[in-house]
């Protein structure tokens, strides 16, 4: 009999495959399995089911929206004290879920994560918003949506969610100036994934942590396998580590799909120079060869 062995990232690839279904709290769960193998993500959902039901003996079948969004902040941040890890930001730690869950310490995302499965099983509609530098919650209630911060359960007003985006609107950093409403839309899952993803390779391409950065890239390829430059990305660390045969291939990917990046000519000049070296390593090896006929 033959034994299939799904390893993690066919887990996630799986998991991340369609946009119907997408199961958001799973899937941010399963990508601590690139450092913890032996991590058990039914496990740390069911640790997230139980957290639900203590969170519903706080609640009656008649609680409002608002009442429900009360309990929830009541719970969340002062019960079970979720709060951002002010001390240890950049840990990547703080992005691996089972984590923030066992030492009540994460990042905006990671606590929006949380917070969003747990408002889901108690019947209120929330949605992760990717605003520029703060991951934040929209709340969908009868009286109007309410923009909260996943680090305090501070509802937001338009004006403070103005000073937030100010910064990020400046032409040194080149975000599109588009009106506040646009930057608070609700963000898709697979769009909350990829920022999660993405705070992880910062973190690790700061670290100058390529084998670790590489396999954050691979998920962001498989999460993301038309936003052709995490191609190009993945392909440079690849590069980095000497994997020049699939670094070939990753950039190849790149340049036959972006020909209008600003830096297609940049990138097609690395991918020649990894295109020749290969070329001159089979010539020696042919010379060898030919050497010991």
């Amino acid at each position: 009999m033959n034994w299939t062995v799904v390893t993690p990232i066919d887990y996630f690839t799986a998991l991340v495959a369609e946009d119907e279904g997408f199961a958001l709290t799973e899937a941010a769960v399963s990508i601590a399995q690139d450092e913890y193998p032996d991590l058990d993500v039914q496990h740390v959902l069911t640790e997230m089911d139980a957290l639900a039901l203590s969170l519903r003996k706080h609640l009656s079948v008649d609680d409002s929206p608002l009442q429900r969004v009360r309990v929830l902040h009541q719970f969340f941040f002062e019960e079970c004290a979720f709060a951002c890890n002010q001390k240890d930001y950049y840990n990547p730690a703080n992005s691996y879920v089972h984590e923030v869950l066992r030492t009540r310490r994460g990042i905006p995302i990671t606590l929006a994560v949380i917070y969003l499965e747990l408002a889901g099983q108690i019947g209120l509609i929330a949605d992760g918003v990717s605003f520029p530098g703060h991951f934040l919650i929209r709340l969908r209630l009868p009286l109007g949506d309410a923009i909260i911060d996943p680090t305090s359960g501070t509802s937001l007003s338009k004006e403070a969610m103005g000073e937030r985006l100010e910064p990020y609107l400046q032409p040194s950093v080149g975000l599109p100036a588009y009106s506040l409403a646009d930057y608070l839309r609700a963000a898709a899952p697979r769009e909350v994934m990829a920022r999660l993803l993405r705070n992880l390779e910062s973190i690790y391409r700061g670290r100058e942590d390529w084998q670790r950065l590489l396999a954050v890239q691979g998920r962001l390829v498989n999460l993301q396998p038309e936003a052709w430059e995490r191609y190009r990305d993945r392909g440079l660390t690849l590069a980095r580590l000497g994997h020049n045969d699939a670094a070939i291939q990753d950039l190849g990917v790149y340049l036959q799909h972006a020909e209008e990046a600003p830096d297609w000519a940049r990138i097609d000049e690395q991918w020649q120079l990894l295109r020749a070296v290969r070329q001159d390593h089979t010539a020696h090896r042919s010379i060898r060869s030919t050497r010991w006929r």
